[in-house]
């Protein structure tokens, strides 16, 4: 077994705060430029004169690869070394960044984004082990405070500072402004991150399972990219795609069960905490990200809220998330971390619920409080489940659980929103088949409708144009009715996950003080 550990000499460590800080900011900023993408979708598309369909390109190459290279963290964590694993990967980043703003066409820009994604990937899984194992076990709830600012806050930003961007400016400045903040970056994890005390001797290197796991992620993303737009299993290249994804994730777990220098420790499930929370944290990722997708959608298509003001629409969600953060650190200390993340999913559920009553009238002040109730919830969920979910795993399992609990998330995120906009379509096709019952000759009461606003305007057109206006005016308000019920039944779907899931988090253990070294 020694043979197979490589241990580095005892080392000084830096402060925790610098370690933090260190290794946050390349993380806050991996977030922020993931989410800010999606409301510069419309902007970049009509940049290079290409379809949205093919400006999506930009979102899926960068899931493709920023899933790819999740799971990998911990294997090229150990490969590599902590310290150059970093700086590598962050000056991926840039460079993917700099690619992006630079890029003469849809082409480049697509490959831009893949190089950020391999770049972006292992940030989430590193920092939190790093934050793990750098602070004590008193200051978990602290360290995982600092992890949920980058990762949570920073996603839930994104749309904000894109829709800033892209409104009052161009919108390759979403990408210039990783590239100082890739330089500064690598100099602080050069001065600051300590390398791996004690680190696996990586002999051979798992290129069945790195090829398996390419081909599932690959093709499974692009299923789920395209298939609501070529109607699912009734074309035959999805329905061929489908199968080769599912036969490459079931090589995959088989070869990473069997593999003896496997890519990753698939066994770490079999711990009861990293199995429930990785559950909880994937529903938690869930139910924030379709909301973040579905609710933009509503104001811009539905409400004709600019880019600017939709990304603002987030920001008391942003607001409720950071004052939680500030006292969630001192909560989990005092109170059963379960209860807490109990009562995060019924907050969860409750600002869900509130989305329901969403009209073609509403305030921006309405949209506002079911954010606040939703960052309070979030918080309340993701900060004592990520502290939890690896608490009972070995040290030297840290990065491989983190990397692991990360793309399950990930998988789970991108599966969940392509279901969430397919269901949107279906439902609205579907609740339109039962209104336009109402818009019928035999309905005394859209008659009198009807004949109401072909009087009002046959005031400047004749009597046969007015009636094609006035059904144009019935149909267009029949489509967004049942748009509108369609973004309500998937709201509705939300929060009825929210509260099922309750009673999951006491399945937890909490007393993880005494944690296995090896």
């Amino acid at each position: 077994m020694a043979d197979d550990i490589i241990v580095t000499p005892t080392q000084k460590r830096p402060p925790v705060w610098l370690i933090a800080i260190s290794i946050l900011i390349p993380t806050s900023f991996a977030m922020l430029a993931t989410s800010a993408t999606n409301v510069a979708i419309p902007h970049i598309a009509g940049y290079f004169g290409s379809t949205i369909d093919e400006a999506n390109w930009v979102i899926t190459s960068y899931m493709i690869a920023n899933a790819c290279l999740i799971l990998m963290t911990g294997w090229l964590e150990n490969f590599m070394g902590r310290k150059n694993f970093l700086k590598v990967f962050i000056s991926i980043f840039t460079v993917g960044s700099l690619i992006c703003a630079v890029a003469p066409n849809l082409n480049y820009m697509v490959l831009g984004r893949l190089i950020q994604g391999i770049g972006g990937g292992p940030m989430m899984p590193i920092s939190q082990a790093i934050l793990l194992e750098s602070f004590p076990f008193e200051k978990r709830g602290f360290a995982m405070s600092l992890f949920g600012l980058a990762v949570m806050v920073f996603s839930i930003l994104g749309p904000s500072f894109g829709g800033f961007i892209v409104d009052n400016s161009a919108w390759q400045w979403i990408y210039y402004i990783n590239i100082p903040i890739g330089i500064i970056s690598v100099i602080l994890v050069h001065c600051n991150i300590p390398e791996l005390e004690i680190r696996k001797k990586i002999e051979k290197i798992d290129f069945p399972g790195m090829i398996s796991l390419v081909i599932w992620l690959l093709t499974m993303q692009v299923v789920l990219d395209k298939g609501q737009q070529y109607n699912w299993f009734d074309c035959a290249w999805i329905s061929w795609l489908s199968g080769i994804s599912a036969c490459a994730m079931a090589f995959f777990i088989v070869w990473e069960l069997e593999c003896k220098h496997a890519l990753i420790n698939l066994r770490i499930f079999k711990d009861k905490n990293f199995f429930i929370g990785t559950i909880l944290g994937s529903s938690v990722n869930i139910i924030i990200y379709v909301t973040i997708l579905l609710l933009p959608q509503f104001l811009q298509n539905m409400m004709g809220y600019t880019a600017m003001l939709s990304g603002f629409s987030l920001a008391p969600r942003v607001i409720s998330c950071v004052i939680m953060l500030l006292i969630i650190g001192p909560l989990m200390n005092v109170v059963d971390n379960r209860f807490l993340i109990s009562s995060g999913f019924f907050f969860l559920g409750l600002s869900t619920i509130m989305f329901m009553n969403l009209n073609l009238s509403v305030s921006f002040a309405y949209v506002a409080i079911p954010n606040i109730i939703m960052g309070i919830g979030v918080i309340l969920v993701f900060i004592p489940v990520s502290s939890l979910v690896l608490g009972t795993l070995p040290k030297t399992e840290l990065s491989n659980g983190a990397s692991l609990h990360s793309l399950c998330k990930c998988v789970a995120t991108a599966f969940v929103i392509s279901m969430s906009s397919t269901l949107v379509a279906r439902h609205a096709q579907m609740h339109q088949v039962y209104l336009v019952r109402h818009l019928s000759n035999f309905n005394l009461i859209f008659q009198q409708k009807f004949a109401a606003l072909v009087h009002t305007f046959m005031g400047s057109a004749s009597s046969v144009f007015a009636q094609h206006k006035a059904n144009a005016y019935f149909y267009k308000q029949l489509v967004q009715q049942s748009r509108l019920m369609a973004f309500v039944d998937v709201f509705e779907l939300f929060a009825l996950l929210a509260f099922i899931l309750i009673p999951y988090a006491f399945a937890l253990k909490v007393n993880i003080k005494n944690r296995r070294e090896n």
